[in-house]
């Protein structure tokens, strides 16, 4: 698939087209087109070809992901969602789970991932959502807060508390007991399908529970979200480009004092700096998706700072932007204003900038010489 991935890029854009302004503004993504893009793998890139999937490698899987940051940072968050239930299933599920789970999620079934809870955002060890086993059965009772894409999901994969560790189970979104609550007026990423999740005596068989056991927290935690971090670091370079490609066009198109605005040395500025974000976003997604495919023990760190670096430049990025097209990028409809909304959401979610730069700064003081 590798080989063919201009073509997969060119049939998204297709699809896309201009809708992207309209999605944002409905908060909407039609569901038969959601369902008809899974159906055709491309939801969720890297699951195996045996599952349907289209096997694509970490460098290969990010690429898609820029090009699709760059159209639409809604359907780019919908896409992490599916691929983050994909690798979570895939990495924790039994060989059984996998087949039973994968080809629905590459045949235009619909997932979500809950974390994150009132009480337990970037610590994550805080979750008051639990898991019992009885019997043959286990029961899932909590609150998940701001979950991208349930919305529109089939499949819950929850995480929550099971006795001294945590588990991650399979849940049906039409479950009795399950009652998804969408958010009203998000920031940004308007049409992701964010919603919060009540689980009140949710009753699933026990094979629901992914590879059947628990898990240390932290360990279920970071593989669960590793993914997600790279797919949002891959789109932030697709914001940035999306930025990038709105003011040079906007710069050289438009004349102030009887020049070109490129021309302007501060305008001129302005458009290096975003050139500057994007290579610079660029190069740590590319190192960071290489250890992911050389199975580097780099792997973790890299992803964490691809992810940072990534939405950082973006959010950055986004507001030279608007800078640049001035009351032209201030208002809905356009491109960059849209970019420079979803681009603040890229610092918050899947670890924020702050529990970034703690991680960063921890892995910092383990290098050889520090104090």
């Amino acid at each position: 698939m590798g080989d063919d991935l201009g073509g997969a890029m060119t049939a998204v854009t297709l699809r896309v087209g201009d809708l992207a302004e309209e999605w944002d503004r409905t908060g909407l993504i039609p569901s038969d087109l959601l369902r008809g893009l899974g159906a055709e793998g491309r939801l969720c890139a890297e699951v195996p070809e045996q599952y349907g999937g289209w096997g694509l490698s970490s460098t290969h899987s990010g690429a898609y992901t820029a090009h699709v940051g760059s159209l639409c940072s809604s359907l780019r968050s919908v896409m992490t969602s599916q691929g983050m239930a994909a690798w979570t299933i895939q990495r924790l599920g039994t060989a059984e789970q996998a087949a039973l789970h994968l080809p629905r999620l590459t045949g235009g079934a619909l997932a979500a991932v809950g974390f994150s809870e009132p009480g337990a955002g970037s610590d994550l060890a805080a979750m008051t959502t639990t898991v019992r086993r009885v019997g043959d059965q286990v029961v899932v009772d909590g609150h998940k807060k701001w979950v991208t894409a349930a919305h529109y999901a089939d499949l819950l994969v929850v995480v929550g508390r099971h006795e001294d560790g945590a588990v991650a189970v399979v849940v049906p979104a039409d479950a009795p007991g399950v009652r998804i609550e969408r958010i009203a007026d998000p920031l940004g990423c308007r049409a992701a399908g964010h919603a919060d999740v009540h689980l009140d005596g949710v009753r699933l068989p026990a094979d629901s529970v992914l590879g059947g056991h628990g898990l240390p927290t932290a360990l279920l935690v970071t593989t669960a979200l590793a993914y997600g971090r790279m797919s949002v670091a891959w789109g932030c370079v697709g914001i940035l480009r999306a930025c990038l490609a709105a003011a040079t066009a906007h710069a050289a198109g438009r004349e102030q004092f009887g020049r070109p605005l490129a021309e302007h040395q501060l305008v001129a500025g302005h458009l290096a700096d975003l050139y500057t974000a994007e290579q610079v976003a660029v190069r740590v997604c590319e190192h960071a998706s290489r250890c992911w495919d050389e199975g580097s023990p780099d792997q973790v760190v890299a992803t964490v700072l691809a992810k940072h670096v990534g939405a950082t430049q973006a959010a950055r990025g986004a507001a030279t932007a608007v800078q640049v097209l001035a009351s032209a990028g201030s208002r809905d409809g356009n491109a960059v204003a849209r970019a420079y909304r979803d681009a603040k959401l890229m610092e918050i979610i899947e670890g924020s900038n702050e529990l970034c730069r703690l991680m960063l700064a921890q892995h910092a003081l383990s290098l050889p010489g520090a104090p």
